[in-house]
């Protein structure tokens, strides 16, 4: 399947969903641009001579659903120099020499950038900031998880098989642009080492680990009661900045939010079912406890830090006990109703109790 037809049935959903038919035309002729722009800056790119020194060796790559604190915990592997995120903006334009040229543009950029669509309680992000590296495949390929839960899950037509890698694998077309553009960020940054973030691992984890092999890879582990409407509201609540998605009909919500409860549930399932049947090797993957990563944080980083190689010296130690007392004092923001996306506390323990009986997740009482 190529991308213009993915294009175009995006934008079929798009048009008889949300009744938009201008804006997208134009932004599929940006994004062909871009790719055009970005082909080819990044084929002078192998003139630098840094970059053909780089390798990537040893990445971290922080797994887990939406909402389970993948994003805090990149950000401060990045900050603490543990390893070095890409920022929106990189993924946008992976070419080195591109991004020499566009960094003066930032703040003109930022205005039109993607990331405006974001509410900064659920999730603060611009440009500039460390994110997923799911979203530089989605804007390389307009393919992946993003393009289901944003755009094809509102479709008549369940689209799901086209981003489950059980029916359509395109592991090693993502591994090999995720290896490219990790060079160029490195190359870039003059990092070191990559610190990634990619909630789309949970389903194909040994393919990873095939290719590339002296990986570590940190798995979150959070009450689903906790994530899974957490995420469903930071999804609607970017497409309802967009296109206002609570004033559509009641049946094309309902079968929307259906969709996207599954697939959720998916998510955990399947590396469920992976970890526990042996389909790659435990001792690389560390599993994050959400619950002590706020409780005892400076307990939690010494063992990531020791599962992922990374000796600690004195500024490090200074940043983590600083980290841990914000951590036993925070409290989320973002605010949500389980009953707006028809879910209530009892279903999801159901559906997840897996990840309960598994990972030795408290059930909370019903209030």
């Amino acid at each position: 399947m190529s991308t213009l037809h993915r294009m175009r049935l995006a934008y079929r959903v798009i048009r008889r969903v949300f009744g938009v038919r201008v804006a997208p035309l134009f932004t599929g002729v940006l994004f062909g641009v871009l790719r055009g722009a970005v082909a080819l800056f990044m084929g002078l790119d192998a003139l630098l001579p840094r970059l053909r020194r780089t390798r990537v060796t040893r990445p971290i790559v922080i797994v887990g659903s939406p909402r389970t604190g993948t994003t805090f915990l990149q950000r401060f592997l990045h900050r603490t120099g543990v390893g070095t995120g890409m920022q929106l903006w990189r993924m946008l334009y992976p070419s080195v020499l591109l991004q020499k040229l566009l960094r003066p543009l930032l703040p003109l950029l930022e205005r039109v950038s993607p990331a405006r669509h974001h509410s900064t309680v659920a999730h603060a992000t611009s440009l500039t900031s460390v994110e997923t590296d799911d979203a530089g495949i989605f804007l390389r390929f307009f393919d992946g998880f993003f393009l289901y839960g944003f755009f094809l899950a509102w479709d008549d037509e369940d689209h799901r098989g086209m981003v489950d890698p059980a029916v359509r694998d395109t592991s090693a077309r993502d591994y090999d642009w995720l290896e490219r553009v990790w060079r160029r960020n490195l190359a870039a940054t003059g990092g070191e080492r990559v610190v990634a973030k990619m909630f789309s691992l949970s389903t194909r984890m040994q393919g990873f680990f095939e290719r590339f092999p002296d990986a570590r890879v940190l798995y979150m582990v959070r009450d689903p009661v906790d994530v899974i409407p957490s995420g469903m509201s930071l999804v609607t609540g970017v497409l309802d900045k967009r296109f206002g998605v609570w004033s559509l009909p009641e049946a094309t919500r309902r079968r929307y939010l259906d969709r996207l409860y599954d697939a959720f549930v998916e998510l955990l399932r399947r590396f469920h079912d992976d970890y526990t049947g042996g389909a790659f090797d435990r001792e690389r993957v560390y599993l994050v406890r959400y619950d002590r990563m706020m409780r005892e944080f400076e307990v939690v980083m010494d063992e990531i830090l020791a599962h992922v190689g990374t000796p600690k010296d004195a500024a490090l130690e200074a940043a983590i006990r600083e980290q841990a007392e914000k951590q036993r004092a925070y409290s989320s923001e973002h605010k949500y109703s389980l009953e707006k996306f028809g879910l209530d506390r009892a279903r999801i323990q159901r559906d997840c109790a897996f990840m309960y009986e598994t990972f030795g997740i408290p059930r909370e009482p019903d209030a």
